[in-house]
């Protein structure tokens, strides 16, 4: 038992399966990257400059696209390099700051979410509040508050992890993944500090759930009342819930595909339910706002406008 805790790289062997497609599967996963940069990059850009979309549900909104560059920022690169290269390995340690840039992104795409859909509530249900509850300066606050709160929750799930003595180098994912990590424990006995704070994460983040829910069951009780209130519930709220239905969809495929395991699926169908979590959000999300919110899109137009007129 003299090696299990001299192990310093791990074999990712979810690439096997891509082996005799990698130049293809390359060039569409920089297309992908590439336009979740441009996307999400330019919502942000159009959103800081200018100061007539500095309101609450706009910040968050930019904050949602940057949460969205920052998850993408540690899968893609490395992802991309592995697909043009014959062994796939990474270090140990970048396997763990993989699996917190990871899993801080899911879990502050959930915060984000639930801190907007408290923003709605406040804009329906308490509309001569609004300015003064969900003001730029204290949206930001809380913004930073939650995001800080998910870093520091898998700092520490990543740390009890670092704890482990491992058994086997070997991640048949395309990606590093905590709770796969802490199946190569050699010792179960030394796994049950991490499954007590894997439970308490999730209650955390399940409560983030119920709170949508709340949030929402008072909003359409408010909108059944008020043809304006409705009005303002298709223009903002819609973007929202399809947002969250997007993000919930990814999750669930993901978490049902690890419960069935390798034996009843095909390698290749779990390479794709494990990676769309992040591709298919920070894709539809800024699509999705951009086209329904009518102050980006008049903006977005402008600037189209624009660009079109300065052709020679």
């Amino acid at each position: 038992m003299n090696n299990v805790s001299v192990i310093t790289m791990f074999f990712l062997s979810g690439f096997n399966e891509t082996v005799s497609h990698r130049f293809v599967l390359f060039f569409l996963s920089l297309f992908c990257y590439c336009i979740i940069c441009l996307l999400n990059v330019s919502l942000i850009v159009i959103i800081i400059l200018d100061s007539n979309l500095h309101e609450s549900m706009y910040i968050l909104l930019c904050v949602f696209c940057i949460n969205a560059l920052y998850g993408t920022a540690g899968f893609f690169p490395k992802f991309l390099w592995d697909l043009l290269s014959d062994v796939h390995l990474i270090s140990y340690y970048g396997c763990l700051i993989q699996t917190k840039v990871i899993y801080s992104f899911l879990c502050g795409e959930l915060s984000i979410l639930a801190l907007m859909a408290y923003d709605r509530y406040v804009a329906i249900c308490q509309p001569l509040k609004y300015h003064s509850i969900m003001s730029k300066q204290r949206v930001i606050r809380f913004a930073c508050f939650l995001w800080f709160t998910n870093f520091c929750i898998m700092t520490v799930n990543a740390f009890l992890t670092s704890r482990l003595k491992l058994c086997s180098p070997y991640i048949s994912r395309l990606f590093c993944m905590n709770w796969i990590i802490v199946q190569l424990a050699c010792f179960p006995a030394q796994t049950i500090v991490n499954g007590i704070f894997a439970n308490i994460t999730i209650i955390i983040y399940l409560l983030h759930g119920v709170f949508i829910v709340w949030s929402y069951m008072y909003i359409i009780q408010t909108c059944v009342k008020s043809i304006e209130n409705r009005a303002k519930f298709m223009q903002t709220c819609v973007p929202h819930l399809i947002s969250l239905f997007t993000f919930v969809v990814a999750v669930l495929t993901d978490v049902i595909s690890m419960r069935l395991g390798s034996k009843e699926l095909p390698r290749t169908l779990q390479n794709f339910v494990a990676i769309e979590v992040l591709v298919i959000p920070p894709i539809m999300n800024p699509l999705i706002y951009g086209f329904k919110l009518t102050k980006i899109r008049k903006k977005i137009y402008s600037i189209l406008k624009l660009v079109a007129g300065t052709r020679p």
